[in-house]
């Protein structure tokens, strides 16, 4: 049994001006983002974390950074956390995409949906399952540790677990600095807590 905290990275100008950053270099924590970063060290230290892991993009490895030093612990990077490759609209405004033909499909049906010049939603559960899977058969039984990366794999990842159907991913909630904790036990997985925003206690399995 491995104990998953699947950790959403912390705030940064991209989403606080309500733009998708996909997969693109540079973006780095603001204020608040380092705050939550902080806030998620603070809470989780005192916890028999074995390992902290993160996709290597900037706003996740900042986020992990302050936890992975108050454990003592190096950051373990896994380009498959990374996050889902959103092609030509990187960079562009979630207003101006929201009036899109495409938005619809987003919303209710995005098994079916592909970002141009990009990943399909599919093909991002599919690594970042994989990449997960790989983390959990890595640890012995009731190894807890942490998992830092991005909004909608983390929540794609969720649903698989929960054997949720893709279609109903968008359900779920994961915001910035916020702790998922998974149980993982073969294939018994039960859900711990969703969204946990710090400070909080750690919930006893």
């Amino acid at each position: 049994m491995t104990v998953l905290l699947l950790i959403r990275h912390g705030e940064n100008d991209y989403l606080a001006k309500n733009k998708m950053p996909g997969r693109m270099p540079g973006i780095h924590l603001n204020e608040h983002g380092r705050e939550q970063a902080a806030a998620l060290a603070e809470t989780l230290k005192r916890l028999p974390i074995k390992a902290v892991y993160s996709s290597p993009l900037e706003r996740a490895v900042e986020t992990a950074e302050p936890l992975a030093q108050a454990l003592g612990l190096e950051i373990q990077i896994r380009p498959a956390l990374t996050d889902t490759d959103v092609g030509e609209w990187t960079g562009r405004s979630w207003k101006a995409l929201g009036r899109t033909k495409h938005w619809e499909t987003i919303q209710r049906t995005p098994s079916r949906f592909q970002f141009p010049g990009g990943e399909t939603f599919v093909q991002t559960q599919d690594r970042v399952v994989a990449a997960l899977d790989t983390i959990v058969a890595a640890h012995g039984r009731r190894d807890l540790v942490a998992v830092i990366f991005h909004a909608d794999p983390l929540k794609l990842a969720v649903a698989h677990y929960l054997s949720l159907p893709l279609d109903n991913f968008q359900r779920l909630t994961a915001h910035t600095g916020s702790v998922t904790i998974l149980k993982v036990d073969g294939r018994a997985v039960k859900l711990l807590a969703l969204n946990l925003i710090p400070p909080f206690s750690f919930p006893k399995p």
